[in-house]
């Protein structure tokens, strides 16, 4: 459904003239879905056709509690809201958004409040074709899309479809089963899917695109063992998703490692971000969340998240590096790792392990000694936590948020 854009004049103050300033803006819709939509489909294709776009679109998940709901619609002040039930016109104190907005994410992160993300049609479908481009994607061949539309991979497996000029297959889950049977070439995962999937259930695919989160050691060189066409993906919704693929940034995209600012990446190219809700617009480069370094061979390795850095006795941690050293352990099978505030240290290393058997699992003495065969030994965990299973975000990557705050309520116990 396409519908016109509304002008909104604005004139100058009288002691300056009569001169008139047009601004264009699009009507915003919340739109309330669940991954299996095919609505939301229609209503991307709208917002991001450029002979006559339809509303600016932000996709909600309609299985939100109603409180969390609210608080999202409270933020991002749509002028309509479309469920089940059809279109409701809201009042609303923004009166639309800009004219270069065809969709704004609500990031999820692993900590703090959600912020608006503004994606322009022209940023969304650069990043699609460049996807296609360097996938090796041929006209005709379908994505099948098992990721929350209401998350930037899940969005751009949508525009990499209509980009190709092909249909989605919706999928409301993913299985072995559904995966065989859906008949599609191109799939994007995060690594806990991934993991649950039997290698065989891809065999088909031409490309299986893995992000949102990091994988698991190992992970990435058993699949491509097994024959799983995997390229692995880094990107943010700033960045309208992954725009490195394989430590290779796609085409018009630059990927810096800045050393004068502690190892940042930073990120430009046409793939940005209009800006977030309520703030200005986003600059030539995006400063990311993240730790990064420039491998020999010119890729880029992505090291973890600088807010996440544990500050130990002076000593700075990555955990994610450490999490790496960890699942390489034979006896774990997941792993999280973040700092827990500390009197004498400031913060300690905390482990989150899922052991592969809880009937015999590593001892804090044994995955002490583990890690400090691979990195500086105060990198070394000491505590460990026992759960069965590692919560994680829609988005694919662990809750941290929950660890820290619910530690007693996730598993068996500590060493």
């Amino acid at each position: 459904m396409a519908e016109d854009v509304d002008p909104i004049a604005t004139h100058t103050s009288p002691a300056e003239g009569s001169n008139l300033t047009t601004v264009m803006k699009r009507r915003l819709r919340a739109v309330l879905v669940d991954r299996a939509t095919p609505r939301f489909t229609e209503l991307l294709a709208s917002a991001l056709d450029a002979s006559k776009p339809g509303p600016a679109i932000v996709p909600l998940d309609a299985s939100l509690p109603p409180a969390r709901l609210d608080a999202l619609l409270h933020a991002f002040d749509p002028d309509e809201v479309e469920d089940a039930g059809g279109v409701t016109t809201v009042s609303s104190d923004r009166n639309g958004v800009s004219e270069d907005t065809a969709v704004i994410v609500s990031t999820s992160g692993s900590t703090g409040e959600p912020k608006g993300v503004r994606l322009s049609a022209a940023a969304l479908l650069h990043s699609a074709r460049a996807s296609l481009t360097r996938l090796g994607a041929a006209p005709g061949q379908r994505w099948l899309c098992c990721l929350p539309v209401t998350h930037i991979a899940g969005i751009q497996v949508l525009v990499r479809s209509l980009a190709g000029g092909t249909e989605p297959y919706l999928a409301a889950s993913v299985d072995a089963q559904t995966v065989t049977d859906a008949g599609c070439a191109h799939i994007s995962l995060v690594p806990t899917q991934l993991a649950r999937l039997d290698p065989a259930a891809l065999a088909g695919y031409k490309s299986v695109l893995l992000g949102g989160a990091a994988a698991a050691a190992g992970q990435v060189d058993r699949a491509r063992a097994a024959g799983i066409p995997v390229v692995t993906s880094y990107g943010m919704s700033e960045t309208c998703g992954g725009c490195v693929y394989d430590g290779i940034p796609l085409d018009g995209v630059s990927a810096e490692v800045r050393d004068d600012d502690g190892g940042r990446i930073w990120i430009a190219g046409p793939v940005l971000f209009a800006g977030y809700c309520g703030a200005g617009p986003s600059g030539q480069w995006f400063r990311t969340g993240d730790l990064g370094a420039m491998a020999a061979d010119g890729t880029l390795i992505v090291r973890g998240r600088a807010d996440d850095v544990i500050n130990t006795g002076g000593h700075k941690v990555v955990p994610a590096e450490v999490v790496t050293a960890l699942q390489e352990y034979p006896g774990v099978r997941d792993a999280a790792v973040f700092g827990q505030t500390d009197p004498e240290w400031g913060e300690r290393v905390v482990a989150v392990v899922v052991p592969t058997d809880p009937h015999d699992p590593p001892t804090l003495k044994m995955l002490r000694i583990h890690v400090k065969e691979r990195l500086p030994r105060y990198a070394a965990p000491s505590k460990v936590v026992l759960v069965d299973a590692v919560p994680m975000l829609p988005s694919g990557k662990p809750d941290l948020m929950r660890l820290r705050q619910g530690l007693s309520d996730l598993g068996a116990g500590t060493n």
